[in-house]
């Protein structure tokens, strides 16, 4: 038998590429390495799609999601060995390798731009803020170096913390997390 490989980042985008499947990772990554049951994955992941409570859930909407995880889903998460799907038990579980999914994925919601590319900005206006304070131009005649150096880390551990506090928002598995439009 052939060990299992990490996913390739080709596997994790073709895997996150269906709400179906993001809805699954997001379900397994909020139940702490608990192994789950395919009925109680099935009966979340169907609450979801149909904007509704487990407990609401009609036995059809609990079918088609059944068909699909079972046919489908869980078998290519499987395969790209970011889940492991027991068919036999009806058990399911996130992988080690499922942590690293999260490293492919930069959360770039509406108008707002990429995170590196904000520190690439945020270095290009430091870079000039020291260039004019050794010109000595202007408002910035008088600074000195420390107080530009606390001024300049100021700013990138107060950018730094915004982006953590963002970052965790978007995470799968977190509260805030959100799939899709629904």
């Amino acid at each position: 038998m052939v060990p299992p490989t990490a996913p390739t980042g080709t596997d994790v985008f073709e895997v996150l590429s269906n709400e179906r499947r993001q809805c699954i990772l997001h379900y397994l990554k909020r139940q702490d390495d608990r192994r789950v049951s395919l009925r109680e994955l099935v009966d979340h992941v169907a609450a979801w799609e149909n904007d509704t409570t487990v407990t609401e859930l009609e036995s059809d909407e609990r079918k088609r999601v059944y068909t699909a995880l079972r046919q489908n889903h869980l078998p290519k998460l499987d395969d790209t060995d970011i889940v492991e799907y027991d068919h036999m038990r009806g058990e399911v579980a996130l992988t080690e390798d499922a942590r690293e999914v999260e490293l492919y994925l930069e959360y770039v919601p509406g108008n707002d731009i990429p995170w590196s590319e904000f520190y690439l900005g945020l270095s290009a206006v430091g870079a000039a803020l020291v260039f004019v304070t050794w010109l000595e131009i202007g408002p910035f005649a008088g600074l000195s170096g420390l107080t530009l150096a606390a001024i300049l880390v100021g700013v990138f551990a107060l950018s730094a913390a915004v982006h953590t506090y963002d970052a965790a928002g978007s995470r799968i598995g977190s509260e805030e997390f959100e799939v899709g439009e629904r």
